[in-house]
């Protein structure tokens, strides 16, 4: 629903199709109802693409709104949809998105995307172009190519688009920019996140086994715009973000939540230069098996972004695979660092400050000074959560509520972080003489062209090459 007229028009196209004429006389109009009641008229008609695993959960936070009807179920592995088959016994079941687009646009109104990395744009952007509201997990895109295709769609189509980075919406994203504004800690240099991912197999080659595809999944359309290759059971349901065909690694996988506060913090754009070094770098590269197709077992990354308005340029510093910062000397000894997941620390000119994972649990360095600084509260917060924030963006139509992480801010956050894995895979780059890229290489970065200026091979993983019949069209 971008405008209430196109509303209606949705829905008298709907009441044509003979086949469903008698719902019509089951429509309540809102006075009957009373205040506080949604007629089924009114409802958001929202289409899951991927329900099970995350897919499942965001389909649950989704239905907790009067306002969202799960009108479609799309997923191609049969095995995993079980619990939302039961929550949504009236949803219509398909597992080709594309299909499910073609057939049911009229009576589709917005559409979740949580499926594997690799398809994220490209379901996207098919909706989008329908003019179908889209929430999609985090990382918002694959490459970086299509995190700012995405970007620019959202304007084209006018569309209400979100990603699945929920603790945008929480009070510690919104505590810390408070601090920030109010100068408390001063002009932003350097940060620090870091997280326990990855925890799942990692920085191995693909199985060189293969296994029978399950009657229950179709693997073909599970594999999307990826290269055709065999099935085998490591990939399904969870491990295919070890592997850079699918997905996007540790980076990609708490990135979005991790960077986020201080992303939005600062006021972070595109950076200007990455450099990075990675576990078991050697072995990889000198291995006779040779893979480069399987995200590292840890890696240590560095962002550079320019300062803007006479600030100073900001350095981030990103860690996983069980590496972390130093503990901040104003941080008592056994003081927990971070929390959940990992952790952010932000350092300033005038002092430092802190949250564990998701924005949580934000803290003054020392922790003593959170509860000696008062700070005007200036930032409205999200006390209907992350998923009906959107449900009630995409009712009241493109442009006339604020989103938490709203693709024009999603977009460069996504770049950013795709930008750390750009780094890591051009590490594995082979040079002209069949030898790996040795030393940590500093790569510049043209965000207006897209563009890594000082090491060309780099430039191949801007954008991939999509297997035929599963190209992306922006146009």
């Amino acid at each position: 629903m971008k405008k209430k007229q196109q509303v209606e028009r949705s829905r008298r196209a709907f009441l044509k199709d003979s086949s469903m004429a008698a719902a019509a006389f089951f429509i309540v109009p809102r006075h009957v109802l009373g205040r506080g009641f949604v007629p089924p008229s009114d409802k958001l008609n929202i289409a899951g693409i991927g329900a099970g695993g995350k897919g499942q959960s965001d389909l649950f936070e989704f239905s907790k709104s009067p306002n969202a009807n799960i009108a479609f179920i799309c997923d191609v592995d049969d095995r995993q949809i079980g619990n939302s088959l039961k929550r949504f016994p009236n949803a219509k079941r398909y597992q080709d998105f594309r299909e499910m687009l073609d057939k049911e646009h009229q009576r589709i109104d917005a559409v979740s995307v949580s499926i594997p990395d690799n398809v994220h744009a490209v379901a996207a952007i098919a909706a989008m172009q329908l003019g179908k509201h889209v929430y999609v997990q985090k990382p918002m895109t694959h490459d970086i190519y299509e995190a700012r295709m995405l970007t620019e769609a959202v304007r084209r189509y006018k569309v209400v688009a979100q990603m699945g980075n929920q603790g945008a919406s929480g009070d510690g994203v919104r505590q810390m920019q408070e601090w920030y504004n109010a100068g408390i800690i001063g002009d932003a240099h350097s940060i620090h996140v870091w997280t326990n991912r990855p925890v799942w197999p990692q920085g191995f080659g693909r199985p060189k086994s293969t296994d029978d595809v399950p009657k229950e999944l179709a693997w073909d359309l599970w594999l999307g715009p990826a290269q055709a290759e065999p099935y085998h059971k490591e990939y399904v349901p969870f491990n295919w973000r070890g592997f850079w065909a699918f997905g996007t690694g540790a980076l990609g996988d708490m990135g979005c939540h991790l960077i986020d506060p201080a992303f939005k913090t600062v006021g972070l754009g595109y950076p200007s230069e990455v450099e990075c070094s990675e576990g078991n770098v050697m072995e990889r590269m000198w291995s006779p098996s040779y893979y480069p197709e399987s995200c590292p077992i840890s890696s240590s990354i560095k962002l550079k972004f320019p300062g803007k308005a006479g600030k100073p340029d900001v350095s981030l510093y990103w860690m996983d695979g069980g590496l972390a910062p130093e503990r901040p000397d104003e941080l008592g000894p056994d003081e927990p660092m971070g929390g959940g997941d990992g952790g952010v620390i932000i350092e300033g000119s005038k002092g430092k400050m802190m949250c564990g994972t998701y924005g949580a649990n934000p803290t003054l360095l020392p922790t003593a000074r959170t509860k000696e600084v008062s700070v005007p509260r200036t930032l409205a917060r999200v006390p209907e959560g992350h998923y009906v924030q959107w449900i009630n963006a995409c009712i009241a139509g493109y442009g006339n509520k604020e989103l938490s992480s709203p693709f024009d801010y999603a977009g460069p956050l996504t770049e950013t972080i795709l930008m750390g894995n750009l780094a890591l895979r051009s590490w594995l780059v082979r040079g002209p003489n069949g030898q790996g890229w040795p030393g940590r290489k500093k790569l510049l970065w043209d965000a207006v062209n897209m563009k890594i200026t000082n090491f060309d091979e780099a430039n191949q993983f801007v954008k991939r090459d999509y297997r035929t019949g599963w190209e992306v069209h922006f146009s």
